[in-house]
């Protein structure tokens, strides 16, 4: 498996980019004129997916160098600043009332005002992997911005896969609750084969499912 993974690797994050793309301009067109913020907030998370995998991919051909470094500090900044708003999805999602909907609002505001900190506090490490040159935290990155990324990396997709959970019950589908039991089961199978250094790559599998089912949740709720 590993060395299939390896192989694939760089044209996969390609394909990858291209979908999470397409998904950006469905959620775009879903919007319409009417007031549809669950396809507008895919949107706006399908477009942090796909700049991630773009930078990724692109870690394929470029060099590392200035260009490379600021291209993969905003790849940084946009998972800190999207990445808080799969919140407002569960509340949208769960008819929260207006009160409910505003608190999530000003808690996802102070997430993502954290989130973009961590973004320019984290220390950049280039590593190349699978013929992928991309940049990881480094040592130097501060305790605390180490500790948002945790919470945006794990502590939003438990919510949303509990709130998935509910929406199954209450409106028969399941495709939020997909969207993040995948997210999560794509982001522990790196680990559970000890594959380490290929957690990034195998996780976008699980973020192009997460992307693909706000889309289709989007859809039948708001159409």
């Amino acid at each position: 498996m590993r060395e299939f993974l390896l192989k694939i690797c760089p044209a996969a994050v390609w394909v990858i980019a291209a979908l999470e793309c397409l998904f950006v301009i469905l959620a775009l067109r879903g919007c319409g004129k009417g007031k549809k913020p669950l396809h507008l907030l895919t949107a706006l998370v399908a477009f942090g997916l796909f700049y991630d995998a773009l930078i990724l991919a692109l870690g394929g051909v470029m060099k590392e160098g200035p260009a490379f470094l600021l291209l993969s500090r905003l790849r940084f900044v946009f998972h800190g600043a999207l990445i808080p708003l799969l919140f407002p999805i569960c509340a949208y999602a769960l008819d929260f009332n207006r009160t409910w909907k505003t608190v999530v609002w000003v808690f996802t505001g102070v997430l993502i005002v954290l989130g973009v900190a961590e973004g320019f506090a984290t220390e950049l490490s280039v590593q190349q992997v699978a013929g992928i040159l991309r940049c990881t935290s480094g040592e130097g990155t501060p305790g605390w911005a180490k500790a948002v990324s945790g919470v945006l990396s794990y502590g939003t997709v438990v919510p949303l896969i509990a709130a998935g959970v509910v929406v199954w019950i209450r409106q028969k589908t399941p495709a939020l609750f997909l969207a993040g039991f995948l997210m999560f089961a794509f982001s522990a199978l790196g680990p559970a084969t000890g594959n380490f250094d290929l957690i990034f790559f195998i996780s976008m599998f699980g973020e192009v499912c997460m992307a693909l089912f706000f889309l289709v949740y989007a859809k039948q709720k708001e159409n």
